[in-house]
């Protein structure tokens, strides 16, 4: 079993990457996707399955980060907005 993340920040999007995948139908500036699975077409699969207007294409295309399960590890971190002052 792996883990799949998808990561697609769109905050500072141009007409000049107007070819760059869209993981999502819908309008978005950040969109994550964290999936178990065996494999990226099942991962896919589980993401269109939810309904939620995740693009099959465009996750295949994608980068994307493949974690196998087994042991411990740090998947993912996020901090927005921090101010570095020490």
């Amino acid at each position: 079993m792996k883990v799949f993340v998808w990561r697609h920040n769109k905050t500072h999007h141009s007409h000049s990457m107007i070819n760059e995948p869209c993981l999502n139908n819908n309008f978005y500036l950040d969109a994550i996707a964290v999936v178990a699975a065996n494999s990226l077409a099942e991962a896919v699969q589980i993401l269109c399955d939810a309904k939620q207007g995740w693009r099959a294409e465009d996750l295949v295309e994608h980068p994307h980060e493949e974690f196998e399960l087994g042991k411990p590890r740090l998947l993912f971190s996020n901090i927005t907005g921090s101010i570095d002052f020490l």
